[in-house]
Parts: structure tokens; sequence; C-alpha cells
């Protein structure tokens, strides 16, 4: 995935976190101060590409993550909306990936967590990111976690 697509419709913030962890190479971007937008305070950001279901081409997003069992964990909350954020269809359609997490680039495989294991992972990431909690409040949906899987 050599040439990646920065979605055009991401807010402002998301997209200046980006820019910055792409030109950086992780330098500047790995470690996120959230308290800009009302977060808690640094969080761990990963970038990950996806493949497009759509138009086939790759598509990269900023994420917080965490770690379990040597994997690297992400949420797909978009906020807490009625409908999975766009990233998570797309590697639900096709989980191979590529992943940055600061410098650190591979390709990864992505699956969901299911039962107990998202159950725990769930704990994890809301133990980073307390307002997992309330987006899973605010939406009907089961909010889906990710394990991505070094290939």
């Amino acid at each position: 995935m050599s040439t990646v697509k920065v979605p055009a419709n991401l807010p402002k913030w998301i997209g200046d976190h980006l820019r910055r962890y792409i030109e950086s190479n992780g330098a500047d971007g790995h470690m996120w101060d959230s308290t800009s937008v009302g977060g808690p305070g640094l969080l761990p950001t990963l970038l990950l590409t996806t493949t497009g279901r759509r138009s086939g081409q790759p598509i990269i997003m900023p994420l917080i993550y965490g770690e379990a069992g040597g994997k690297h964990v992400i949420v797909a909350s978009k906020g807490g909306a009625p409908t999975h954020p766009g990233w998570y269809l797309n590697l639900v359609a096709q989980p191979a990936v590529e992943v940055q997490v600061g410098a650190d680039r591979f390709r990864a495989t992505a699956r969901t967590a299911t039962g107990e294991e998202r159950a725990r992972l769930w704990q994890t990431m809301a133990a980073i990111y307390p307002p997992y909690n309330a987006y899973q409040a605010k939406t009907q949906r089961e909010i889906p976690v990710v394990v991505l899987e070094r290939a």
C-alpha cells in the first residue's frame, strides 16, 4: 500500500494529527494530546491502513490503541454513532491491513473480538480512554473491539 488516501471528510483536528504522524514518521503523533478535544490527556495512537471496500484503494486513519498479549487492540466506536466507522467495514471486508505504531510499520490481520475476549479487551481499552463507556451507552450497536495480529 504505497499511496494512501487520507479521508477528505475528517474533522480538521484528526486530519492535522494524521498529517503530523505521517510527516514525522510517528515522532509527533504517536502519543496524542487529547486535551485539545476534551480528552483525558496523552493517548497512544497508531495508523491503520485498510483497503476501501468500494474503491479498492488504501485508506489511513489514526486510532487510539492498547496492547494485550503482544497484540494491538483498537475500538470501532465512531463516538457512539449508530453505524460502524468506515474503516471497520473495510477491515471486515478485507482483514489484511497495515499498521504503524510510532516508527514501526508492519502488516497485520484484523479480527473482531467476541465473548469473554471482547469483554476483557473492552475493559482494557476503556481504562485507556474512559469515554468509550459513554459511547457504548449512547448506541444500540455493540461497539466492535478489533485485535490486530502481526502477520
